[in-house]
């Protein structure tokens, strides 16, 4: 019997999902200030709810280590804990995504390198290059 490690976001999971969000934000975009982050921390918090969330938790303590979070078919983003990362938890997560919906797209700052070659990886392509009104960082 597979066990399932990914869940639906539960309303409790907000605390952890939050460190993880900013940790990894900061950890994966070393080009932007990391008080940019921790200034939107507030509303990403309060909007981050209204989005489709998906958790992945560690088979063994049952603790959260991923997410990705989804806006209709755009991916807004996939987080994983950096104890975690290089474990195929994003590739999971990704997996799952890719089961409930039939078209997925995203951005990805040119500069997240490790987030490009997994993206591409994974059979997605570039379409576009714009840049980051609020980082004023290019996608």
């Amino acid at each position: 019997m597979e066990i399932k490690m990914i869940r639906q976001y539960a309303n409790d999971d907000i605390d952890t999902v939050m460190k993880i969000w900013l940790d990894t934000n900061i950890q994966a975009h070393d080009f932007i200030s990391a008080d940019y982050w921790k200034c939107n921390f507030d509303m990403v918090k309060e909007i981050l709810p209204q989005a489709e969330i998906y958790v992945h938790e560690d088979d063994g303590t049952k603790q959260i280590d991923g997410f990705i979070g989804l806006n209709d078919t755009y991916i807004e983003g996939i987080f994983v804990k950096k104890a975690a990362q290089s474990k195929g938890i994003g590739k999971q997560l990704l997996g799952y995504a890719k089961e409930v919906k039939s078209t997925l797209r995203l951005s990805v700052y040119q500069k997240n390198e490790k987030a490009i070659q997994f993206y591409l990886r994974e059979k997605f392509c570039s379409q576009a290059e714009c840049v980051d009104e609020n980082t004023g960082k290019k996608n």
